[in-house]
């Protein structure tokens, strides 16, 4: 008989096996601090509008390729390295080759069944083949189901992007050279002592590198300093225990590189909320799913591919980050509260423990979980696995996030009963080892009906 609080379904014998071996080392370390950070904004980059015309060729269409059904009995024996120091298991169980079977026909379609692919993506995607880079932008928006618009759509965007960074990646000193050379300023003039340079008399005040006006290229350039900095500080720790993000490989310090273009260029189209600490840890699995995809010219692409699509997830987020938004309806505040209401709804005894016993506020822990997705709980794969969920529910990712959060809880209720503030804390800002499938089987378990 199930005990009080604990819905029948969780004392399935299905899930009586012991938890994983801790894997986590690739794990950032947990806060240490039970205050939390102020509440981070972010706004949806304008995408309907680039920020001023130049010319460029658009980038050539590259195929999207859907991997060939021979690949799936390719990795059925031993493991495969990804190349960036994290060694994926081959295909081991029935279910597993069975689901790859069907992501890989729906993907061969002609029109993909979104629908479909959602149910399938749910329970978790292949980690090899390329299947994941193709899913994640598919579910968020970035390609069209319709195959036949995909290289049209690709290279559009590619083109688009290409453009925000010869805009909003060059210094002062690049653009006015370059306004100069629309001018003619390269010509032979002898005023002129090298192309794109501006003599004493031609400097206007607003391009004065002293100059505090509004629209001073340099007085802007000075103020983003400060923010380029902290997107710096916080790529360089980005996943340390990963080759493929840290070290001083030429690989790592090229995918730095592309992080940093991605945050910058975020922050500057969106000059009143600019970059929001954190922001690398939700861009490096979707940059790091792109970049791995074996299709050379695909990953070619994984910088401009990954901006929108980091975009696309964060717009999905956006009131939990917008600070005006705190004490209202939709933002942060209510979005926890929403989580401490669903584990009241699930299991009052658990949350009469937590919130009114021992007086953990959930803000303490849940912050983090939601603000970052998730990306800091669990190791860099399970991750992955995690967002497979969050991405394919029809909800939207929010809702799947608030059942898994909550699923969280009631997966420690024995510990957490049986713990005071200190120790509870303690467990929730640096969660254990658990079964990931169990974790997001009884997150759906608590979908309203």
């Amino acid at each position: 008989m199930a005990k009080k609080g604990i819905p029948e379904w969780l004392n399935s014998s299905l899930w009586s096996s012991s938890p994983p071996i801790d894997d986590r080392h690739l794990r950032n370390p947990p806060a240490t601090s039970i205050t939390p950070p102020s509440p981070p904004i972010v706004e949806r980059p304008p995408f309907s509008s680039s920020p001023s015309a130049i010319s460029t060729a658009p980038a050539p269409p590259l195929p999207v390729r859907p991997p060939s059904k021979s690949e799936i009995n390719d990795l059925q024996n031993g493991s495969v390295n990804d190349g960036a120091g994290i060694e994926t298991p081959a295909v081991s169980s029935v279910e597993d080759v069975s689901r790859k079977a069907q992501v890989v026909a729906e993907l061969s379609k002609k029109v993909i069944d979104l629908k479909e692919l959602r149910k399938i993506a749910s329970q978790g995607l292949p980690d090899d083949a390329g299947i994941r880079s193709i899913v994640w932008k598919l579910l968020l928006d970035y390609l069209s189901p319709d195959r036949s618009l995909w290289s049209s759509e690709l290279a559009k965007k590619r083109s688009q992007y290409k453009q925000f960074k010869e805009e909003l990646l060059m210094n002062p000193s690049e653009v006015t050279r370059k306004m100069d050379k629309s001018k003619g300023g390269d010509s032979n003039d002898p005023k002129i002592e090298s192309p794109g340079a501006l003599s004493r008399s031609e400097i206007t005040h607003e391009d004065h590198p002293l100059s505090l006006g509004t629209t001073s290229l340099w007085n802007n350039f000075f103020k983003d300093t400060e923010v380029l900095e902290q997107i710096e500080r916080d790529v360089m720790r980005t996943h340390p225990d990963m080759h493929f993000f840290s070290g001083d490989s030429a690989v790592a310090k090229s995918n730095q590189d592309a992080l940093k273009n991605i945050l910058t260029i975020f922050a500057k189209l969106n000059p009143g909320i600019r970059y929001v600490q954190g922001m690398n840890e939700i861009l490096a699995p979707i940059f790091y799913i792109f970049k791995n995809d074996p299709d050379k010219g695909n990953a070619a692409y994984a910088e401009s591919d990954a901006f929108f699509c980091f975009v696309e997830l964060m717009s999905g987020f956006r009131d939990n980050f917008c600070q005006q938004l705190d004490n209202s309806v939709v933002g942060i505040r209510y979005t926890i509260t929403r989580l401490s209401l669903l584990l009241k709804h699930h299991d009052e005894e658990l949350w009469r423990h937590l919130e009114v016993t021992t007086k953990i506020n959930p803000q303490f822990y849940a912050f983090r979980w939601i603000t970052l997705l998730l990306t800091q709980e669990f190791n860099f794969v399970e991750s992955l696995h995690i967002w497979d969920t969050l991405l394919s529910d029809p909800e939207g990712p929010q809702e799947t996030l608030l059942r898994i959060c909550c699923a969280m809880l009631i997966l420690v209720r024995r510990r957490l009963l049986a713990g005071d503030f200190t120790s509870n804390l303690k467990l929730l800002q640096n969660y254990p080892p658990t079964n990931i499938s169990h974790m997001l089987y009884v997150a759906d378990k608590l979908r309203t009906k």
